[in-house]
């Protein structure tokens, strides 16, 4: 297949184009290197997959709505993975307009572009974040969704809801992830991993949220690559039972779909925090904080639904993939 993948300079984005374009598949990728973080591990990123045939690059805003008209009508894409976005729940309350720009004028675009061009599939990025302040766990796609606790999470939900309504007024198959606290190699340096690895090799303080209590459902690189590679392969269709009556917030008569992408095993911070201090040779110096806003205690995913439809099974444990991340950080950092 020819595949657009929006965001293919990201973390989650760059290792998806490589795994396509090593099982045969054209790749066309989009990003618009922001400098949200290190432009150089994104162009690090860049330069792997560059290396590899079938796959082309154009450095594109997917906010810019004429671009992408253009972009969409000249890639002659049968199908779209959306990973591109205004990431970070922190980040949100600090610079809360970029997020109305990438994360739903970008996405509208991305949704017009597949309407206009017929589009076989759009598979796109949601969040655990969405769960917000449900408190019942393990999260499910069949929870009600609708107090999300950061402004990220609002535009997360509010994707889910925009890739619906074209669903049903377009017959447009859309299927969207809600990913689970994803880490590995040629992660994001604005999350957990990456900023713990710095400041335990460094030796300066780790700030440690709501006094490591926290539990997150780390998922692996390759499991969360995995998950998405299925879905891409199967394009939603709509469920004639469903009921309007009592609607199922996770599927629809539409073909839309949602699913959790997890390990399924949440993880307490501290023991986290202890892997990587073994994996790396060095002890942390642990600065213990309360909860942040918008942060959420738990993060808990329910895969069955994914399992079920696509047979998906998460394989690296956390012990495994903390390790795998450690040699890829020195080697990367030469720490």
């Amino acid at each position: 297949m020819r595949i657009l993948v929006t965001g293919v300079a990201g973390f989650i984005g760059a290792e998806l184009a490589h795994a396509l374009l090593q099982r045969g598949d054209e790749v066309v990728g989009i990003d618009n290197l922001n400098d949200y973080y290190d432009v150089s591990l994104k162009q690090a990123r860049l330069e792997r997959l560059q290396a590899l045939p079938g796959f082309s690059f154009v450095h594109a805003d997917i906010a810019d709505s004429p671009q992408m008209q253009q972009l969409f009508k000249q890639t002659g894409c049968s199908r779209v993975a959306h990973l591109a976005a205004q990431a970070g729940v922190r980040y949100s309350i600090e610079n809360p307009l970029s997020y109305g720009q990438s994360n739903l004028i970008g996405f509208l675009n991305i949704l017009e572009g597949c309407r206009h061009q017929g589009i076989e599939h759009l598979v796109y990025a949601s969040s655990s974040s969405v769960y917000g302040a449900n408190e019942t766990v393990p999260f499910s796609i069949h929870d009600n969704v609708d107090h999300p606790v950061s402004l990220y999470a609002a535009t997360k939900r509010a994707n889910e809801a925009m890739a619906h309504s074209y669903s049903h007024l377009y017959n447009l198959p859309t299927t969207g992830l809600r990913f689970f606290t994803v880490y590995g190699p040629w992660g994001r340096p604005d999350m957990s991993p990456m900023l713990f690895a710095d400041a335990i090799t460094r030796g300066k303080p780790l700030k440690v949220f709501n006094y490591g209590h926290h539990k997150r459902d780390f998922t692996y690189i390759d499991d969360i690559v995995d998950g998405v590679v299925r879905c891409l392969d199967r394009p939603a269709s709509g469920d004639p039972e469903w009921s309007g009556v009592n609607p199922d917030p996770g599927s629809s008569r539409a073909p839309w779909r949602l699913y959790n992408i997890g390990a399924s095993q949440p993880v307490e911070l501290l023991y986290y925090i202890e892997l990587l201090e073994q994996a790396l040779g060095a002890k942390a110096t642990k600065e213990m904080l309360p909860m942040q806003p918008g942060d959420v205690e738990q993060t808990y995913a329910d895969v069955e639904a994914l399992m079920r439809d696509t047979g998906y099974r998460p394989q690296v444990a956390i012990e495994e993939g903390i390790e795998r991340f450690a040699r890829w950080y020195r080697d990367y950092y030469k720490r």
